[in-house]
């Protein structure tokens, strides 16, 4: 990963262009990192619903077909009645559960001391 310290003309990272920018946009938000932390086996639609509190079926929708698109993860239609559809993650999807497993462990190591500045950030604005 490139350094703050190079700069826009030293690595093409800091470009508006760059390649990386819509693929962690996509991979990297809310509700993808929740779709491909729960999809540690193959589930259908609604059981990834319920695990997920607070998403809507349109964003559920969304972030499966983005992550899909990305490779990320496959869709399977069942030959049940009536027809049901699962979802898995691929081995490009898989390769993504060690490093958003160590952000997620980051996140619970320091919600306390993140809680506690933005408590004090808060304060001193309404004061």
């Amino acid at each position: 990963m490139a350094t703050p310290e190079a700069g826009p003309a030293a690595d093409p990272v800091y470009r508006a262009d760059c390649p990386s920018r819509p693929i962690l946009d996509q991979i990297a938000d809310k509700w993808s990192m929740m779709v491909m932390a729960v999809l540690n086996e193959p589930r259908r639609f609604n059981e990834i619903k319920r695990r997920l509190e607070g998403v809507t079926q349109r964003v559920l929708t969304q972030t499966l077909r983005r992550l899909e698109r990305n490779g990320m993860i496959t869709r399977r239609v069942l030959p049940t009645s009536p027809v049901g559809v699962e979802y898995s993650l691929t081995p490009l999807g898989e390769s993504l559960r060690e490093p958003f497993g160590r952000l997620y462990d980051w996140t619970v190591d320091n919600a306390d001391e993140i809680q506690r500045h933005q408590r004090e950030y808060d304060q001193h604005i309404q004061s």
